[in-house]
């Protein structure tokens, strides 16, 4: 035999190899599925001879020897090609198509369907399937469910018809009052024959609007960029016919936005008519007494704004009789604060009104946007808010008069305004003639407005304070704790000899004596840093002298106001170089010691631009106090404050890097502890007044306005001859227009912050920041549906589908879904905002809904492409809400 042959039989040989069985070939492929085909056909032969239970059998011992891969391979089998679990429809679809599957059957299957299962059984007895069963048969529940309350209308049907509560159309109209009184025949033919016809006429006068409005209307695109259609970049070049439609949509979609406004029921007035009921007084505060008639008949009435600060202690300070009224400061409208003392007053007439609102001696800051002042005074709608308001309070001959806690009477503007005030209500109007720096600040507010001894309780602590700060403010230089130690024992050993007068223990002096005390021991703690800031000061003692001198000037008003200007001067310099000696220079030298708690970087962006503002303001009252020194009543002030005006490029740095300056100072505060413990030990103390670095650093904001204040009462007490008086109208000029520079810089800033947080806040929300665009209120409705709109309106049942959240802007309205989920064990919940839409206001329409059995509070507001029927919680909200959004649609209409 050769060697190829023998070769040959052994791979014959090995092709032949088994494993495990000597029937099955172990490297021959074709042979190997040959024979196990062969043998599945033998078993499949025999599955198909076994019985049932064989079969059952045999699979149990299959599916125990098969591993975890192949039983997965067996389940994913079965489920791919035969259902093996069936699933519930009510706990897969979503819970509004379960309902409206629900709504097909009648009440039997309803109850025999509530007993399948615990989620049918929830979905059949909701109220929105049980309410039109039962009001088909005139069933009308006799009270209103609670929000918790299951089942209600279920329960009433089930009620009825065990009862056989059958009732024809009249009888129910005389249960529950659900039809007008019958009528003849002919009347009802004529009534129903006049309804026919104008209803047909207002059919076809919106069919042809509508069809002359979508013939030129643009696409509707959803976002902030609606208002830009007509103007778009992609279109430079329109044709004569193109501009003509343009512009009778723009007419006519004006036209439309402007009719919808008037055909909104006319809102209530201070003299008592009004379309909506009397709402409830949550927001009036005041106690009557018995016995006193005149103050029921004629309360006194304060209207007091949020933006005042600490406005609650203001509102409980008021004497029982005084009716109080807080009012928001943003999101009100004229109209509204009208309405709110219409409600407080009820129809009868004030005695007196006062107005607590921010404000200077050039005007009152009434509402958001809306400052009270010379030059809008005499405006139709800002008179007529004045005059409406004049009416509701007694005439001056029965001493009526309306109070304006702002200093109005520290300038001539003021009492211009004053004046015509008074002339155009006919009412006496009266306000403070402080001229103190910040509004609040001089006992004389408390004593030139007698008013307030009429409104607040505990006069003669209020002025027994002002008195103590008016002397602290004079003597604040030489020994501040020592000064209020000695006043507080004054004080209070004067009140302890009164009490013991009538017979009563002196216990009252003890906590203000241990005050006293402790006040003298923290002050050998500070003395040397007050000694350090004394000695730093541009000649403290002549200037304290100076500014005594000037306030005993038998020419009172022009010396007074001399000389709160340089002391509110000193007072404003002395806090600077509180931030130079407390902050700046330590940290100074620490880092010239190679000790550094701040690197030298962030400690000039922080007090850099502070320390140029103290140098130029020390050079200020330096050449104040030079010119005083020789006061006379000839002298002037006005060019010095001109000088000064014409070197405030120091100010605009520091107030172009202000926010950088407070973000280093956080910064540094989370990341480099040393600077952290400094702050600490720094900031709250008796020499920085209780203040912290940041609020230091709020000094030069604010004294602009106490410049303008002072220099508008310094021009009010000099003559028009006075050589002093055009330069005292050159520096106003100035210090006002670099203040509105300031208050416009402030105002940017803070829009732009807020229309970041909704931005953020809106999931889905479109870019919110534009220029001039501002947010005024922010509202939360319920969004309703229409269950059949062909019915009348007083039948109609609206249906809750989910919350929404209405962001009016000044130039558009963002609709948004409101969610809110809780956290487990604890009372904190989060609230989710979903962008839906945004319509410009110039192309939105309200409608408004009456109110009926079955909906309050409902209005209809109708975009290009969408609409949505909304209601809010109380009656007070949708007066307020229409009223603003009716004004900012007016003036984006107008703009």
């Amino acid at each position: 035999m050769s060697v190829e042959d023998s070769s040959q039989e052994t791979l014959e040989m090995e092709s032949f190899h088994t494993r495990l069985s000597a029937w099955t070939p172990f490297s021959n492929k074709s042979l190997n599925r040959q024979l196990f085909q062969e043998r599945v056909a033998l078993i499949s032969h025999w599955f198909d001879l076994w019985t049932n239970k064989q079969r059952q059998e045999f699979l149990r011992t299959i599916f125990l020897r098969c591993a975890k891969s192949q039983l997965r391979f067996v389940q994913d089998w079965f489920s791919e090609r035969k259902q093996v679990a069936k699933a519930d429809f009510s706990t897969v679809l979503p819970r509004f198509i379960s309902l409206y599957i629900f709504s097909f059957l009648n009440p039997k299957d309803l109850c025999a369907a509530a007993q399948v299962s615990w989620p049918w059984k929830f979905l059949t007895e909701q109220d929105c399937l049980w309410r039109p069963k039962c009001v088909k048969f005139g069933w009308f529940l006799p009270y209103t469910p609670t929000e918790n309350e299951f089942g209600a209308w279920k329960h009433h049907y089930l009620s009825c018809v065990s009862h056989l509560d059958w009732l024809t159309p009249r009888e129910a109209a005389g249960v529950y009052g659900t039809l007008n009184e019958p009528k003849e025949e002919n009347e009802e033919l004529q009534e129903r024959r006049r309804e026919k016809c104008l209803r047909k006429v207002i059919w076809e006068k919106i069919a042809l609007r509508n069809k002359e409005l979508f013939r030129a209307r643009p696409p509707w695109v959803s976002g902030a960029c609606c208002s830009r259609l007509l103007k778009s970049k992609r279109q430079p070049r329109l044709s004569q016919s193109a501009k003509g439609r343009v512009e009778l949509h723009g007419a006519l979609e004006k036209q439309l936005v402007l009719a919808s406004l008037e055909a909104l029921p006319q809102r209530s007035n201070v003299s008592g008519s009004h379309s909506y009921p009397l709402l409830s007084k949550k927001n009036c505060r005041g106690v009557y007494k018995k016995g006193d008639s005149s103050s029921a008949l004629q309360p006194h009435l304060i209207l007091i704004s949020s933006r005042i600060p600490a406005y609650e202690m203001v509102v409980d300070s008021v004497k029982a009789g005084v009716v109080s009224v807080v009012y928001e400061h943003s999101g009100l409208t004229l109209e509204s604060l009208l309405h709110l003392t219409a409600k407080a007053l009820g129809g009868r007439m004030a005695q007196s009104l006062g107005i607590f609102s921010g404000g200077d001696s050039r005007g009152i800051d009434l509402l958001q946007g809306c400052s009270i002042g010379l030059s809008n005074v005499l405006r139709p709608e800002v008179r007529g808010f004045w005059e409406t308001l004049g009416s509701s309070v007694a005439p001056a001959d029965e001493g009526g008069h309306v109070d304006l806690f702002a200093p109005l009477a520290a300038s001539e503007a003021g009492m211009e305004v004053l004046s015509q005030l008074s002339q155009l209500t006919g009412t006496l109007f009266t306000a403070p003639t402080g001229t103190a720096a910040g509004s609040y600040h001089h006992r004389q507010f408390v004593s030139d407005n007698m008013s307030v001894a009429r409104i607040l309780e505990n006069q003669e602590t209020a002025q027994a304070l002002a008195d103590g700060l008016t002397e602290l403010s004079r003597e604040n230089c030489d020994n501040p704790l020592e000064f209020l130690s000695s006043f507080l024992l004054k004080k209070c050993s004067e009140k302890s000899k009164e009490v013991e007068g009538n017979g009563l223990p002196a216990k009252c002096g003890s906590k203000a004596a241990s005050i006293a005390k402790e006040g003298r021991v923290t002050e050998d703690s500070s003395q040397d840093t007050t000694l350090s800031l004394r000695s730093k000061g541009p000649n403290v003692e002549e200037l304290v002298a100076l500014e005594r001198r000037l306030r005993e000037d038998p020419a009172a008003g022009r010396a007074r106001v001399v000389a709160e200007l340089l002391a509110s001067e000193r007072r404003y310099v002395r806090a600077l170089e509180t931030v130079r000696a407390v902050y700046a220079r330590p940290l100074a030298a620490a880092l010239a010691s190679n000790r550094a708690v701040l690197s030298a970087a962030s400690a000039d962006v922080v007090f850099a631009d502070v320390l140029r503002i103290l140098s130029l303001n020390r050079q200020f009252l330096a050449h104040l106090g030079e010119r005083l020194r020789g006061w006379g009543p000839a002298h002037c002030v006005g060019d010095i404050v001109i000088k000064f005006g014409s070197r405030l490029d120091v100010y605009t740095n520091f107030f172009n890097n202000y926010p950088a300056i407070l973000k280093t100072i956080e910064r540094c505060r989370e990341m480099i502890p040393a600077f952290r413990a400094f702050l600490k030990r720094r900031d709250r103390t008796v020499v920085t007044q209780m203040l912290s670095l940041q609020e230091l650093l709020l000094c030069p904001s604010r004294r602009f306005g106490e410049y303008l204040h002072l220099l508008y009462a310094l021009r009010l007490h000099t003559p028009a001859e006075h050589a002093d008086r055009g330069d005292l109208t050159t520096a106003i000029e100035q210090i006002k227009n670099y203040k509105g520079y300031i208050e416009q810089m402030k105002q940017n800033f803070l829009r732009k912050d807020q229309l970041s947080d909704i931005q953020r806040s809106i999931c889905g929300c479109p870019t919110l920041s534009e220029v001039n665009r501002y947010l005024i209120r922010i509202q939360d409705v319920a969004q309703l549906h229409c269950c059949d709109e062909e019915i009348s309106l007083s039948l109609r049942l609206y249906e809750h589908i989910r919350d929404l959240s209405l962001f009016l802007f000044n130039d558009a309205l963002l609709v948004s879904s409101r969610a809110m989920s809780h956290t487990p064990f604890t009372r904190t919940s989060k609230t989710t905002h979903q962008f839906i839409a945004s319509v410009a206001l110039h192309r939105l329409l309200i409608e408004d809904i009456p109110d009926s059995k079955y909906i309050k509070n409902a209005f209809i507001l109708h975009g290009p492409k969408h609409e949505w029927i909304c209601a809010t919680e109380t009656e007070d909200d949708k007066f307020l809400w229409l009223s603003v959004l009716q004004s900012a649609i007016k003036s984006s209409t107008e703009t």
